[in-house]
């Protein structure tokens, strides 16, 4: 059994409240600003308890960020009944977030039955801070 949706489009409420379960962007201070099937989009401002020694965003944040962006990507594809666990995913840090907000943009790149190879970027105003690319696991809850 697939979890591949039908053409009837995203369930807007399911998405919004998984994110809102997410205590992770809760402390963030993140927000999902674009939800369309196979892209997601989120912000975060770069607060005093998300940063390095240096005053940059920690790449925690970054991670974070890219990785809930890519994963959401891939759930606006999913029947409801299915989510996804990242299996893997890889970053690239490009430059040190400096300013903020800090904006993950997610794309799904191939929707399979069982793995979804997803990709973000993140962003820092117009500079592209870091790049991922994972895996995503669907699963049945």
């Amino acid at each position: 059994m697939s979890c591949l949706a039908n053409a009837k489009g995203i369930e807007m409420e399911r998405i919004t409240k998984s994110f809102e379960r997410q205590s992770i962007m809760k402390t963030f201070g993140a927000q999902m600003t674009v939800v369309e099937p196979g892209h997601v989009e989120i912000t975060a401002p770069i607060l005093p308890g998300s940063q390095q020694q240096h005053g940059y965003a920690h790449a925690g944040l970054i991670f974070a960020l890219g990785d809930s962006a890519a994963g959401y990507a891939a759930l606006t594809m999913m029947e409801a009944g299915c989510e996804v666990l990242t299996a893997e995913m890889k970053i690239n840090l490009l430059a040190p977030g400096r300013d903020g907000p800090l904006r993950a943009v997610g794309h799904v790149e191939k929707f399979g039955a069982r793995l979804v190879i997803v990709r973000a970027d993140v962003f820092d105003g117009d500079i592209k801070v870091a790049l991922l690319q994972g895996t995503m696991v669907p699963v049945w809850v």
